[in-house]
């Protein structure tokens, strides 16, 4: 049986708590063993070389020199890692590393919860199949990214909060190789009430399934 690893923390705003036992009933569907833990204290423990699947959900904390360590090496040596939102992609700000791994970094949402439109990149993808451009409310996040990316959908920016980003095209969704190890994130699910939308779920739990070994 496939074992994944949660660990969350951080802002309650993004509800991690939640947010985690969600994640582990999806991925229990999808047939794996679930570990939640709510310290970064379990990114240490070497068994994590052993995991399938690691989904961080720990939006704005620290973690140790250690912790950061041993998960690089980890992923690098084949363990997937996913998540979401700032969960994934705003959760340890200081540790490059992490940056580096994950393919990109939160910097700013204009206008906080808006209106925006999620458009797919790649519609052949496994990850993407059967799901067409759609309507978001949520955080619209402007990111800091990898070029090296490989870019699953995408959003446009108005410039209606912030005029000088008009026309910016965002990845939304990405997956990318880091080492041996699978990675994929997707930016949105701000709160756990967006799981009720379908596409957010359905590419989330794809994505997932993807990136674990």
């Amino acid at each position: 049986m496939r074992e994944a690893l949660i660990v969350w923390g951080g802002w309650k705003g993004h509800e991690p708590e939640q947010g985690a036992h969600i994640v582990a009933a999806m991925l229990e569907e999808e047939g794996f063993k679930v570990y939640v833990e709510n310290t970064t204290e379990a990114f240490a423990d070497p068994a994590i070389a052993d995991m399938n699947l690691i989904v961080p959900i720990c939006t704005m904390i620290k973690i140790e020199k250690e912790e950061l360590d041993n998960l690089t090496r980890a992923v690098k040596g084949g363990v997937g890692l996913a998540g979401y939102h700032g969960g994934m992609c705003d959760a340890f700000r200081e540790a490059v590393d992490y940056h580096f791994m994950c393919g990109g970094q939160w910097v700013a949402h204009p206008g906080s919860i808006i209106d925006y439109r999620v458009n797919i990149a790649k519609h052949d993808d496994p990850i993407m199949q059967g799901i067409a451009d759609f309507d978001y409310r949520s955080e619209q996040y402007y990111m800091h990214v990898d070029p090296s990316n490989e870019v699953l959908a995408t959003t446009t920016f108005s410039g209606a909060y912030a005029p000088w980003i008009q026309g910016v095209v965002m990845p939304v969704v990405w997956k990318r190789r880091h080492g041996a190890g699978r990675v994929f994130y997707s930016s949105l699910g701000h709160v756990t009430s967006e799981f009720q939308v379908p596409e957010m779920r359905t590419i989330l739990r794809r994505g997932m399934a993807w990136a674990a070994r």
